[in-house]
């Protein structure tokens, strides 16, 4: 990946930051942590790293939140009986964005693991474009201007910091993994117990 960026520069910052926000887990820290050593160095502008990065950030969120839109429900509805999904279940993530949408999406930004696959429940919930591209932005440019500005401050040592984000991640996806099984738990049980009365 490091290679990747140093021959093709704000081109593949913003392929891979993209990606990244598209729920494919690429790993922003590195990108945007290389890129600031890069800038450290003289081969990239910080400002147009972060800038890039930013915007990579908003074109991959929008093709998540497109994909989540336009055929979650559909897949849901088809498929979701497999996983103790039903409508209802969309119904309460619709009610949970329009009340909520905006800060779940902001702080999600902030936060790895959550910020690659945010987008695609605020898409299934039919949340506003226009607010979660908003609210998208404004948590996607500070955590790609802290991590370029980190790495341009630790410039040939940026990868010392890898180790601690590395673990942050862990924890949540460990987190979300459990809230998610308990989830799915709690859905098989109702189904369950609706199935012994009937």
């Amino acid at each position: 990946m490091n290679h990747i960026i140093s021959s093709y520069g704000y081109l593949a910052i913003l392929l891979l930051m993209t990606l990244e926000s598209a729920c494919i887990p690429v790993p922003s820290e590195v990108v945007m942590l290389f890129g600031g050593a890069l800038a450290a160095a003289g081969h990239l502008n910080l400002v147009d790293v972060i800038i890039v990065g930013t915007i990579g950030n908003l074109i991959g969120s929008y093709i998540a939140w497109g994909i989540g839109r336009w055929l979650g429900r559909a897949f849901v509805d088809r498929y979701g009986k497999y996983v103790f999904l039903k409508h209802e279940d969309l119904a309460r993530a619709e009610k949970w964005f329009s009340k909520h949408g905006e800060s779940t999406v902001f702080f999600s930004r902030l936060l790895p693991v959550l910020r690659t696959f945010i987008s695609f429940p605020a898409g299934v919930a039919e949340m506003s474009l226009v607010k979660f591209g908003i609210f998208t932005l404004l948590g996607s440019l500070p955590w790609s201007a802290a991590l370029a500005f980190l790495g341009y401050s630790l410039k040939n040592n940026w990868n010392s910091i890898l180790g601690f984000f590395t673990g942050a991640t862990d924890l949540i996806a460990l987190v979300v993994g459990l809230a998610i099984v308990l989830f799915f738990y709690q859905n098989w049980k109702k189904r369950r117990v609706v199935g012994l009365n009937s």
